[in-house]
């Protein structure tokens, strides 16, 4: 048994390796013209891929519920070199919102080539399960049922165009993480629903992809407010989070770990040492500050 875990530990290494040196490039000027829907856009990572497209020539349109938000980075976007920016105040806690923002960003736009899933919402705090429903309802119904409307409304436009559907994920939606139930279980659902699709979309043999980003702990404002004080780990750079989501989204890749170092180990060693893994992650978080 040792030999076979000290086997796998080896091809775990030697995964991360090749990936490390076999990385692609990306053409920038092959985004140059497209048309960009990004969700959760007015602040945090939404923010930063929305600057990352304008600065590639990209169409773009944001959205988000804090109108003069928008406009911000609407105007920024125009500043950094987008072929045109708009935005729309919606609130996807109604599935309405997001049958209407993506009709907008398709009449706005002319066609869709990206649908970017990134917003979040829900009231769980972060702490133990106290055995309340409501905010593992909101969860679900924001970062799951929404994300899903959202494709559904989008998914003609992106056929015609073959286009790419990203979506924000995280480590918690491959390893059940404590004191985040609720956004477990919205998270392990994209996992399940997009892995499926982007199967769906090979076997009809269609240049659609679906990339999903497996995120870890990211430097956003509301991020840092939320666990800050409850986690012994430094936050990666939201700019260079969303630098590395584009680019994973260009390539059709359909996945992206980042930070690819805090993440891709403990996701491959998970199902070989489950309780090693589990003790690892466990001691990062500050019991004392967790209610």
């Amino acid at each position: 048994m040792a030999g076979v875990k000290l086997l796998l530990l080896s091809l775990c290494v030697g995964y991360t390796a090749y990936h490390f040196y076999s990385s692609e490039s990306m053409n920038p000027e092959s985004v140059r013209g497209k048309r960009v829907l990004i969700t959760g856009s007015s602040t945090g990572i939404g923010e930063q891929i929305a600057y990352e497209f304008a600065r590639m020539g990209a169409h773009i349109m944001v959205t988000a519920r804090r109108l003069q938000r928008l406009q911000e980075v609407a105007n920024e976007c125009l500043k950094l070199g987008a072929a045109s920016a708009h935005y729309v105040a919606s609130d996807m806690g109604n599935l309405t919102s997001a049958q209407y923002v993506a009709q907008e960003a398709v009449n706005k736009l002319g066609g869709l080539d990206y649908l970017v899933l990134n917003h979040i919402g829900g009231s769980a705090s972060f702490g133990f399960f106290k055995g309340e429903m409501d905010p593992v309802v909101g969860s679900i119904y924001i970062n799951f049922l929404s994300y899903v409307q959202l494709t559904s409304a989008a998914l003609k436009a992106l056929q015609e165009s073959q286009g790419s559907i990203v979506v924000m994920s995280s480590m918690s939606g491959r390893i059940g993480a404590p004191f985040t139930t609720s956004y477990c279980a919205s998270k392990f659902a994209l996992e399940g629903f997009y892995s499926s699709l982007r199967r769906e979309f090979a076997l009809q043999n269609s240049n659609m992809s679906v990339t999903v980003a497996v995120l870890g702990y990211i430097d956003t404002e509301n991020a840092v407010k939320k666990v800050g004080n409850k986690v012994s780990m430094s936050a990666s750079s939201k700019e260079d989070c969303a630098r590395e989501v584009v680019k994973a989204a260009v390539l059709k890749q359909p996945e992206l770990f980042y930070p690819y170092w805090g993440i891709k180990p403990f996701v491959l060693l998970r199902d070989w040492f489950p309780g090693l893994v589990a003790k690892i992650l466990d001691n990062f978080y500050i019991l004392e500050n967790i209610q």
